[in-house]
């Protein structure tokens, strides 16, 4: 089986092909990614060296050398992605041409080379604020911000080419992921590693925006089962269904940590910005999806690995 991985060297698509590489050693990999600011190979040191895995630099929107790039291969798992939701607030420009110009360029050509699989992965951002209950995959889709419309977006031209052209397509939407490798820029890394630093903890608001998380490792595993046993033309939710307020998550960090309440900064609030997020995964838990272990475990996993791995985001936080 030859995967090709768009934006692997970012935070999610890393943690996957590492775990591809360990759980299916006779694989071929091409990871494609652009290197922007939240693309990193060092994320991918460990694996370099592996013969089933291949690195090239290339814009998705550069449709002659991603044409090259992908011929031949049979599935294809879209992790490329303008991500954070600050930036497409201040630009958006590029999370437009990437996540949907971009997303369309591979859709062309894995259609046009009959790729058996292609996984979009999504957010569950694109269902909106929720006031109460969870969204399944058939809710409908209320965006809020620049960058989960654009991934909506590409969500609706990724089943069109399934309705269309019969293109194999499935859809993953997952939850706030956290974990190893996670730019620091994002809300769990920033706050662990400001309390490492000895800086303060910055919240949104009043703190009571709800969030679901999942281990970055429990949501490659679910993109796993979707990649092999997944039904063309689904969408399926992933979540561990652990859901927290910011603040309340800021508080159990410092605990952990051992660090004072007092680092908590109010900071004025994002625009536009969402309530509360949450998703039914029943979809995806009939295909054999389990959490391996629960958020609290994870969380010191988490912590843990950000203390002991300096080295790889100082340099991030003083770009």
């Amino acid at each position: 089986m030859h995967l090709i991985i768009t934006g692997g060297a970012g935070f999610i698509g890393s943690n996957f092909i590492r775990f591809i590489l360990k759980k299916y050693p006779n694989y071929r990999l091409t990871n494609i990614d652009n290197l922007t600011y939240a693309g990193n190979l060092d994320n991918l040191k460990d694996v370099a060296s592996n013969r089933k895995y291949h690195f090239f630099k290339a814009d998705i929107c550069d449709e002659k050398k991603i044409d090259k790039l992908i011929k031949g291969a049979d599935c294809l798992i879209n992790f490329a992605a303008q991500t954070h939701v600050d930036r497409s607030i201040v630009s958006s420009t590029e999370f437009i041409r990437t996540n949907i110009v971009g997303t369309h360029v591979l859709l062309s050509l894995a259609k046009k080379y009959r790729i058996r699989r292609f996984v979009q992965i999504s957010t569950d951002e694109v269902y909106g604020s929720l006031k109460k209950g969870h969204a399944s995959e058939d809710f409908r889709l209320y965006t809020s911000s620049p960058y989960s419309a654009s991934k909506a977006s590409a969500d609706l031209i990724a089943l069109s080419f399934f309705k269309t052209f019969n293109l194999p397509v499935i859809i993953t939407r997952s939850s706030n992921n956290f974990g190893p490798y996670q730019f620091p820029e994002k809300i769990m890394p920033l706050f662990i590693t400001n309390i490492i630093e000895g800086k303060n903890v910055p919240v949104y608001g009043n703190g009571k925006n709800i969030r679901d998380w999942i281990f970055v490792e429990d949501n490659c595993q679910a993109i796993d089962l979707v990649l092999h046993k997944g039904k063309c033309g689904e969408i399926y939710n992933i979540s561990s269904g652990y859901s927290i307020d910011n603040l309340s998550l800021a508080k159990l960090i410092l605990r952990h940590m051992n660090a004072s309440l007092k680092l908590i900064r109010f900071v004025k609030d994002r625009p536009g910005h969402d309530y509360r997020y949450a998703i039914n995964c029943a979809k995806v838990r009939r295909l054999g999806f389990r959490i391996r272990a629960n958020f609290l475990e994870r969380l010191r996993e988490t912590i843990n690995w950000y203390i002991e791995n300096r080295n790889w985001w100082g340099p991030l936080k003083k770009s």
